[in-house]
């Protein structure tokens, strides 16, 4: 069983930054290859919004190019840091990984999630 735990949300006025991070235990003992951030706003489905398999990273069209997930081996941490955040990002942010370890794509019903840690953007 793995354990995700998230931290670093809060409130932030427009065009701010925050970084995300996620602790990881229990599982093998190292980080898992596939690695995921969601976020959920309120009235609206979960969604993925950055990936990173080995070193491959994805994004989604609605945060690429502000956001940047990164992994870090020795602190068992994934990160997300989020620049020009935009009111529209307030969301609960949840960090995920696959429940089997084979698998890369993050299916939200195959995939262990974090207790999330909220994101608010003000204007």
């Amino acid at each position: 069983q793995v354990q995700l735990v998230e931290s670093g949300g809060g409130l932030v006025q427009a065009g701010g930054s925050l970084q995300l991070s996620c602790v990881v235990s229990g599982g093998t003992g190292t980080i898992p290859y596939t690695m995921g951030w969601f976020r959920q706003a309120p009235g609206k489905e979960r969604e993925e919004i950055a990936a990173i398999r080995g070193r491959g990273t994805y994004y989604s069209p609605s945060v690429k190019g502000r956001f940047t997930i990164s992994k870090d081996n020795a602190k068992n941490t994934v990160n997300l840091q989020m620049n020009g955040l935009q009111p529209e990002d307030t969301a609960i942010y949840y960090c995920a990984t696959p429940k089997h370890p084979g698998d890369t794509t993050l299916y939200p019903q195959a995939s262990y999630f974090g207790q999330g840690t909220q994101v608010t953007v003000s204007s």
